[in-house]
C-alpha cells in the first residue's frame, strides 16, 4: 500500500472535493482519481461516495480514515527517524497564534533556513486552545501559544518566551494622562472574554468596577488593533510582539498596577518523534528573543 495514495484519500476527506484535493497535492483530479481507485482495489472496498458536488466518505472510508492518518503520522515518525544527521528530518509541523506568527518568528525562520536549509517547517496558524489540543493528540509536534489558565500536563514541554501585561490600546493621536478614566469615556472595544488575555482584560475591569460601553467583541489582537487605529474604540489587549501596521497606528499605555500578564511559550510531547527538532527550534527561538 502506498502511503501517498492514503495521504491523497485523507486530503478529498477532509476537503470534500477530488479538485480542491488536487490543488493542495499539486496532482490533477484525474491523477487523484486514479489513486483513490488503486486504494480502493487494494483494501477491497468504496471509500468516497459523491454527493451532489462534493464527496464524503462510505461507512467503510469513515471506518478507515483515523487508521489512516495513524499510519501517515507513523510513516512521518519512521522518516524522521531514519534521518542521518544529529537532528530527526522534518518536516517539522509547527502551530502558532497569528500575534507569535508575525511578531516573533520571522527572524527566527530567516536564521533556521540559513542553518538548516533541508529541514521544512509546516506551519499552522490558530488560536491558543486549537494548537494545544493539536500539540497533545500529536497532529504538531509543537506550538507557540499563550499558557492556558491550567497546569500544563507532564507528557509536555513547556518553555516561557515572553511576558505580555495588559495595556490600553488607543489611536496613536490620543492623549492619555489617566488610563482609567480613558476606559471609562471612550467607547470600548472588548477582547474575547473567552479567551486567557481577554478573561484577563474583564477581570482587571471588574475589580476597579468599571463598566466601559462596549462598541464590539471580537477575538483577534492585530484585528481589534486595527478597529482602534480607526478610531472606533480603545481596548484592553497584552502587549503582543508586532511590526508595523497596524501596530505603528496606535499607541499603547501602561495601567496602574496590579496587573496581569499572559505568558506567551512553546510547547511540545516530550517522547515525540521531533521532540528534538522543535527542542532546537525553540532554542534558536530563545537567542532571536535575547533569553538564552
Amino acid at each position: 500500500m502506498d502511503s501517498r495514495f492514503l495521504q491523497t484519500y485523507v486530503h478529498v476527506v477532509e476537503l470534500g472535493s477530488i479538485a480542491q484535493a488536487a490543488r493542495h497535492q499539486g496532482l490533477t483530479p484525474a491523477t487523484v482519481q486514479q489513486r483513490l481507485r488503486a486504494l480502493e482495489a487494494d483494501v477491497g472496498s468504496a471509500l468516497i461516495a459523491r454527493s451532489g458536488r462534493t464527496v464524503k466518505p462510505t461507512p467503510a472510508g469513515t471506518r478507515i480514515l483515523e487508521r489512516a492518518r495513524a499510519i501517515l503520522r507513523d510513516v512521518r515518525d519512521l522518516r524522521s527517524a531514519a534521518s542521518d544527521t544529529e537532528l530527526p528530518a522534518g518536516p517539522l509541523r509547527l502551530g502558532a497564534t497569528p500575534t507569535a506568527l508575525t511578531g516573533i518568528m520571522p527572524p527566527v525562520l530567516r536564521t533556521w533556513v540559513a542553518r538548516h536549509p533541508h529541514i521544512e517547517i509546516y506551519i499552522e496558524p490558530a488560536p491558543s486552545t486549537l494548537l494545544y489540543s493539536k500539540v497533545l493528540a500529536g497532529e504538531l509536534d509543537g506550538a507557540l501559544l499563550v499558557h492556558p489558565l491550567f497546569s500544563i500536563p507532564k507528557t509536555c514541554v513547556w518553555r516561557d518566551l515572553r511576558q505580555e501585561p495588559l495595556v490600553l490600546v488607543t489611536p496613536a493621536g490620543m492623549k492619555v494622562r489617566d488610563p482609567l478614566a480613558v476606559l471609562a469615556r471612550e467607547p470600548y472595544i472588548r477582547y474575547d472574554r473567552s479567551v486567557v488575555g481577554g478573561k484577563m482584560a474583564e477581570d482587571y475591569l471588574r475589580a476597579r468596577n468599571l463598566r466601559p460601553h462596549v462598541r464590539f467583541e471580537l477575538d483577534g489582537i492585530d484585528s481589534i488593533a486595527r478597529l482602534v487605529s480607526e478610531g472606533l474604540g480603545v481596548a484592553l489587549l497584552p502587549d503582543w510582539a508586532a511590526s508595523g501596521e497596524p501596530s505603528a497606528s496606535v499607541r499603547r499605555w501602561p495601567l496602574p498596577a496590579p496587573c496581569p500578564a499572559r505568558t506567551v511559550g512553546a510547547i511540545w510531547l516530550r517522547s515525540g518523534v521531533r521532540s528534538a527538532l522543535m527542542r532546537a527550534f525553540v532554542e534558536l527561538t530563545e537567542t532571536e528573543l535575547g533569553l538564552a
